[in-house]
């Protein structure tokens, strides 16, 4: 028997990053961890800085990488508004290091403006959250 299965779309600003039927879809939600499946109520949630994991129709795996954004959830599609999306095997590991060290360095400095502290604890997150997708992919 095929497994069920839902709709659905992931855009950003730039691109539509995927459309097709998945079996179940996992996402950095903003009250935490968020799995959807196929007839789960209607949502609407923001998201956070985080990986998003789908099981596409077959069982086959993709694991993409958003900076907050929005999850819709309708009976028959998904949809994952996101603010930046980057699939994850196109994330750049030394960049994100890079990016990591240098905003724990402006949160290091005590001298910062507050609105600095905030800009760095905002790219330190999105440096970890996308450290955690390459992770995953390793881990395939």
């Amino acid at each position: 028997m095929a497994a069920m299965t839902v709709h659905l779309d992931v855009v950003s600003a730039e691109q539509k990053l995927f459309s097709g039927l998945v079996e179940s879809i996992q996402v950095s939600g903003s009250e935490g961890e968020l799995g959807v499946n196929p007839g789960h109520a209607p949502l609407l949630t923001a998201l956070k800085p985080g990986m998003v994991r789908l099981v596409k129709q077959f069982g086959h795996e993709d694991v993409m990488y958003v900076a907050g954004g929005t999850l819709e959830v309708q009976p028959n599609i998904v949809i994952i508004l996101a603010d930046v999306a980057v699939r994850g095997e196109d994330l750049d590991e030394q960049a994100t290091e890079a990016a990591k060290r240098e905003a724990e360095a402006q949160m290091a400095n005590s001298s910062a403006a507050e609105l600095d502290y905030q800009q760095a604890a905002v790219q330190l997150a999105e440096a970890i959250a996308q450290l955690r997708v390459i992770q995953q992919l390793r881990k395939k």
